[in-house]
């Protein structure tokens, strides 16, 4: 991953020095800068307080996260043994990848490339794809630390039960457990880069490249199913969230499809599942 990241992102860098030599590029450029990153802050501060908003339909989404992650609490102790057993099992280059993707450097190198090219050669739907995964992975970025400080739950590979909570105990690592960095950064990436198509079979695998780092938690023993559950929907619905805003800042949109979140509700003989259309 950082071998593909680190060239992309030292081209574009390159792209941007060479327009120096016209004024009235840079100029063009340096408004476009200003713009996107006071977009960029706003953007958080506003998914910061969409809660103060909230009506009916924001206080369903909240109980249907409460619903799903405190289901999966109850599910926590056997899988984190499945992922135990099958850990050996999963091919080494899958292992790099779940941890290269959802790392906090590459993520931002990545969404840093996709705004330089952007802005390189002025594609606004561009710019506006990078704004929001810049401003996406910083806003949720910031509140699972905050989230991992506070509630200062034990990881699976502390040897603690999932019930053991440190709270505020920011200095023991193996206290940092809910919710999950990694889940949190990989499926804001996945969410935000599959809205930009229409393909079903193209927004399908991009999901599933954003799910490996999520998945590759549990048998790396660094969360809990429960962690993982919760930062899909933090990732989700940050989002959605900061896109709702960015529609009154950009003329050019990725489509023209309307921004909404639906749920199923899955029940079988031995499972209970969760279907959301984006």
């Amino acid at each position: 991953m950082k071998s593909f990241l680190t060239p992309l992102l030292l081209c574009c860098t390159i792209c941007v020095m060479g327009q120096k030599a016209q004024k009235d590029s840079i100029e063009t450029r340096w408004s476009m800068v200003k713009y996107d990153f006071s977009n960029i802050f706003k953007g958080i501060g506003y998914s910061y307080t969409r809660p103060l908003h909230w009506q009916g339909k924001q206080w369903n989404n909240v109980a249907v996260t409460a619903l799903f992650t405190g289901g999966s609490y109850l599910f926590d102790n056997p899988t984190d043994d499945y992922m135990s057993e099958i850990k050996d099992d999963i091919p080494q280059f899958v292992s790099d990848y779940g941890f290269e993707f959802g790392s906090p450097n590459n993520n931002f190198m990545l969404t840093g490339a996709v705004y330089l090219t952007g802005l390189v050669i002025k594609d606004e739907k561009l710019r506006r794809t990078g704004v929001l995964l810049v401003s996406s992975a910083a806003s949720a970025g910031l509140l699972q630390q905050i989230l991992k400080s506070a509630v200062g739950r034990a990881r699976p590979l502390s040897g603690r039960n999932k019930d053991t909570y440190r709270p505020f105990w920011s200095g023991d690592k193996d206290y940092h457990s809910f919710p999950s960095g990694h889940a949190i950064l990989s499926m804001t990436n996945a969410h935000a880069i599959a809205k930009q198509f229409k393909n079903k079979w193209v927004k399908g695998g991009i999901y599933t490249l954003g799910a490996i780092p999520a998945v590759s938690r549990l048998w790396e023993g660094k969360h809990w199913l429960s962690d993982v559950t919760l930062s899909v929907f933090i990732s989700i619905f940050t989002v959605e969230a900061i896109d709702r805003y960015l529609d009154t800042k950009y003329d050019q949109k990725y489509n023209d499809h309307p921004k909404k979140v639906s749920y199923d509700l899955n029940f079988g003989p031995g499972q209970v599942g969760i279907t959301m259309r984006f």
